[in-house]
This record gives structure tokens, sequence and C-alpha cells, in this order.
């Protein structure tokens, strides 16, 4: 089914600068318009006109990802269309030109009732369908903006059964937890298809968004066959590089690319890598999967691994300034990843995990506490009392109190190059700011903070 809103002209004008900075619409339906399942449902914003009769157009078009909603009284629910975005021209739906004349008698009958109704409603699926369709072929240029909103309500599911769904798995949380770093939502990297080829970069899958505020464009995807213009790695056919660009409106952009030069049969697992240009540091997180009973077995490959990890850790130099300050020493991480069995695939979400810093898994691994019934030693839930989560990981990241000092391009490149050599998927980000610490910080700070309410100052 898909929800269908309808404002009058003057009352969607008088709201089109908060539905432009918000992107979202919150409104009250009927309880019984429940729908027969969870899954994310599309949703029209239509505009009525004054005159007699109405002419209704389409003003705007989102998705209800929670259709459940939240219960308001005995009768009423409240659903949130969020993404909401505008369509890049009114399109005429009712008038003798309007969209509704290419549809069925059926579907133009059960559209026309939810147009006129006394109060939001719904249409079917099938009504859905044949207006999805009447849309591509009339309006074209809502093609891309359906296929996106499309794909974010229902991403391709990934099995953790098969390497190459296992691969994309944790590529997509190193992507997610990029954005997050970076301060862009999430949204922009949410509506994903499965890759032809199992071999292929978890990022060759994303569907951009398609609006001219949104902080991906379709044009700014590129698949580099020539390993890269973005990293200037050298010329590898084994070289298989994607590379997205994210841009905000305060100036900032974000040049994520993912990396893998090996089979998916063959590879270690996934990195993550986030650079930050202005003050020339970087973290890097390797991801390692928990088995079904949330722990990892250490063995060889895994120490081999550390030492690998703090072959990189050293390229960092001592703070000079009080800009370059860490809290520690630690650039890199280990993220103990897990992913139930039946875990829907949403890529808004970061996978279920523990951030453990390099010098802290070094002690875990001295520590009898972790030591198996066997002599092995065991990282997991039921061994580590203390780890830190994505948003507090991520917080650390965007105030500038963990990560590398001093480290130049031309090291992250061959950071990169190494690691994907080595097995290794690569999701790395680049953010580029002209913002000082003090900036950066006050944006970081200010983020998810309620707006101040208007009035007078209270006294004291």
């Amino acid at each position: 089914m898909t929800y269908v809103v309808v404002l009058s002209k003057s009352e969607l004008e008088s709201i089109e600068k908060k539905l432009d900075a918000e992107q979202k619409l919150t409104k009250a339906l009927r309880y019984s318009l429940r729908p027969v399942d969870s899954s994310p449902q599309l949703a029209l914003v239509c505009s009525a006109s004054d005159t007699t009769p109405k002419i209704y157009h389409l003003a705007r078009i989102g998705m209800v990802i929670r259709p459940s909603g939240n219960q308001v009284g005995a009768v009423d629910k409240t659903i949130t269309i969020d993404p909401l975005r505008s369509c890049n021209e009114p399109i005429d739906l009712t008038s003798e030109q309007g969209i509704l004349r290419h549809l069925s008698s059926q579907t133009q009958k059960d559209v026309h009732q939810a147009l006129n109704s006394a109060e939001d409603t719904t249409i079917s699926r099938a009504s859905t369908d044949e207006l999805i369709k009447a849309l591509r072929a009339h309006a074209p240029s809502m093609s891309y903006m359906l296929d996106w909103l499309i794909a974010l309500g229902s991403p391709s599911k990934l099995d953790p059964g098969t390497a190459e769904d296992r691969a994309w798995q944790e590529q997509q949380d190193a992507l997610g937890t990029l954005v997050r770093t970076a301060d862009f939502p999430v949204s922009a990297v949410a509506a994903w298809n499965r890759p032809d080829n199992p071999n292929a970069p978890y990022l060759s899958g994303l569907i951009p968004e398609p609006s001219e505020s949104s902080l991906i464009e379709h044009d700014a995807r590129t698949t580099v066959s020539d390993p890269y213009q973005f990293l200037g790695i050298r010329d590898d056919p084994k070289f298989r590089c994607d590379l997205h660009v994210f841009a905000a409106s305060d100036g900032r952009t974000l040049e994520v690319a993912n990396v893998n030069a090996t089979p998916v049969e063959s590879r270690l697992g996934a990195d993550m890598v986030y650079y930050h240009k202005q003050t020339n540091s970087f973290v890097l997180v390797q991801y390692k999967r928990l088995r079904t009973d949330r722990n990892l077995y250490v063995d060889k490959q895994f120490r081999s691994q550390l030492d690998r990890l703090g072959e990189i850790a050293n390229l960092s130099s001592e703070p000079r300034t009080p800009d370059d300050w860490r809290l520690g020493t630690d650039p890199c991480f280990v993220k103990l990843a897990h992913w139930p069995t039946h875990r829907p695939n949403d890529p808004r979400q970061p996978a279920d995990g523990m951030y453990l810093p390099l010098s802290y898994v070094r002690l875990l691994l001295e520590d009898d506490r972790i030591t198996g019934r066997n002599g092995g030693k065991i990282l997991g839930y039921d061994t580590i009392d203390r780890y830190m989560v994505t948003t507090q990981f991520t917080n650390l990241v965007q105030h500038g109190l963990c990560g590398t000092v001093g480290t130049t391009i031309e090291e992250l490149r061959s950071i990169v190059e190494s690691r994907a050599q080595q097995g290794h998927s690569v999701v790395v980000g680049i953010e580029h700011s002209n913002e000082n610490a003090r900036s950066r910080q006050n944006r970081s700070r200010a983020r998810g903070k309620p707006p101040r309410r208007k009035g007078k100052k209270r006294s004291r």
C-alpha cells in the first residue's frame, strides 16, 4: 500500500521551508490504516488547488520506514515520512492532461477516493504499482527518485552464509561508520542493490540520492578501473575501486573509495580508514567477525594481523601543537562485529560489536580471564568487560581525540594499497574541510541538540 497525504496549496506553501530543511513530515492517521507487514511503505504528499473542481498535484514523495507508527489515543497513530523529497516540479495528477488519465478505471477510482478523502488515507498495492509505472513513463524525471526510494525501503537481503554477503556486510558497516563520523546523514547510503559480480565492492551497489540538496549526487559515483585517480595507487588490473563523493552545504566533502584486490573467498575481512585531511590524521578499524556464539577464538593469523596494525600505528608523529593532542597513541582499532543470522539488512543501522584499541587488545591477550578451557584465548561478549560501541567511537574521532598525527596522503595511499594486497576489503574516506579545531568541535557538539525556544529570557 501507499500513504496519500493531501494538503491545500496554501497549507503546503506555508510549511515548504520547514519541509525543505527537515525533509520529513509527521501525520496522524486512523490506527486501522496499518499495513499487513512492517516493511517500509511509499508516501505521496499531494497539493489541492483552490479552484472548483480541485486539481491535485504530486508535490513530494517519500518513504514511511516504520509504518506501524506510534499510537496516539485509542483510535489514532502518527507516522513519519522520512525521507521526504520534493519533486522537481509538481506533477499534474487529475487535470485533463494529468497522469491519472493513463491509469485503469479501477486505479483512477482508488486514487480519486484517496485524494478526495476527508482524511489522509492509503491506496492499494495494485494501484501503487500502476501509478509508479505511469510516473516512470510520463514523468521521467521521477524514475531515479523512485528507484532510490524503493531501494531505500527494501535493500537487497544479505545472507551471512555466503562469502560475498559476509564481505558486503562488513563493507556496509564500514561505509555507515565513515558517514556517521564525517557527520553526514546515514540516509545518503541507505539505498543499495546487490551487485551482479560477487567480487565487486559494496559501494558498486549503492544507489545515490537524486535530489539537488542531497549529499550524494548521481553523477558523483565513479567506478575507476585505473586504481586510482582518487588514491594514486599504481596501475594494477587486480584492483577494483568504486568511488562516491559526498558534499555538504557547509563546504565539507567526503570522498569514499571501496577497494578490493583479491577474490572474495580469500579475503581476510574489511578495513575502515577515515582520514581528516585538514589535520593529516587517520584512524583504521579492522573488522573481525564473531561466531554465532559471539566469540572470536584467537589464532596465529589474528596475532599476525595485530602486528601489522602496530606497524601502521608507528606512522604517527609526536604532537607538536595543542590541536595534535590525542587521548592516546592508538590510531588502530579492532571491531569485533556480530551479525545475528536473521538480522534484517538495514544499511542505516550499525552492526553490533565492540571497538577495541590495539593496545587494549594486546593487554586482553595477556589476561588469564580470556583463556578458554583448552588454553586458547577467547575474545567476545563473555570475556571483555569494557569496550566502545559505534556512538562512542565516532564521537572520539569527530572531536579529533584519536587518530594519527602528521600522516601524509602519500602514506595513506601506501597503507590502502598494502592492505588491499594483503587481502582486505578497504573502505577509505577522506574528509576535506576548511574548519579549524574549534569550529569542527562546535559542529559536532551542535548535532542533535534541540533548537532553542524563542521568547524572553528568564530572570535569575
